[in-house]
């Protein structure tokens, strides 16, 4: 091989290596920060404005039905969430409707949403699973008022 084609094989090897690293440090940056939302503030305004115009009423619902998540253990322990935006995304990530920030959670873990009269939650395919009581969720799995979900190391419940 001559001298030429050498040195360009080199630096095609060079290049190469340097898009992996970067790609890798890329990676590694959005896992550990999020990802990177570009919006304005008065885009963003903009948005949530046509947003609640275009939101629909929520049904009446019956006598008993839950109309929120309380936080009952972990970080955000106390903190209540209304039902009305069902279905709720919980995870880290910066469009979870329940933001969790807990090393065991990911970013986009489980969701809470209803099926007519019954609420469901869902395991989105999480590192640590989402548990209903005591039993690791492998399916959607209908949830009732008091019903413990353990996410991480955090705990929820449905209320009225």
């Amino acid at each position: 091989m001559s001298e030429l084609t050498l040195m360009l094989i080199r630096f095609a090897y060079l290049a190469i290596l340097w898009i992996f690293v970067l790609s890798a440090i890329s990676v590694v940056r959005s896992d550990m920060f999020g990802a990177r939302i570009e919006t304005t503030p008065r885009a963003e305004r903009r948005e949530q404005k046509r947003a609640a115009k275009n939101r629909p009423k929520p049904a009446k619902r019956p006598r008993g039905a839950p109309t929120h998540v309380l936080i009952v253990d972990g970080a955000n322990a106390g903190e209540t969430i209304s039902l009305d935006d069902a279905p709720l995304l919980i995870g880290r990530g910066s469009d979870a409707a329940i933001r969790l920030d807990d090393d065991y959670v990911s970013t986009r873990h489980a969701r809470i949403a209803a099926s007519g009269d019954q609420w469901f939650v869902e395991d989105l395919g999480s590192t640590n699973g989402t548990y209903l009581g005591t039993q690791r969720l492998s399916q959607p799995a209908t949830i009732q008022l008091g019903t413990t979900i353990r996410i991480g190391k955090t705990t929820l419940e449905l209320r009225k």
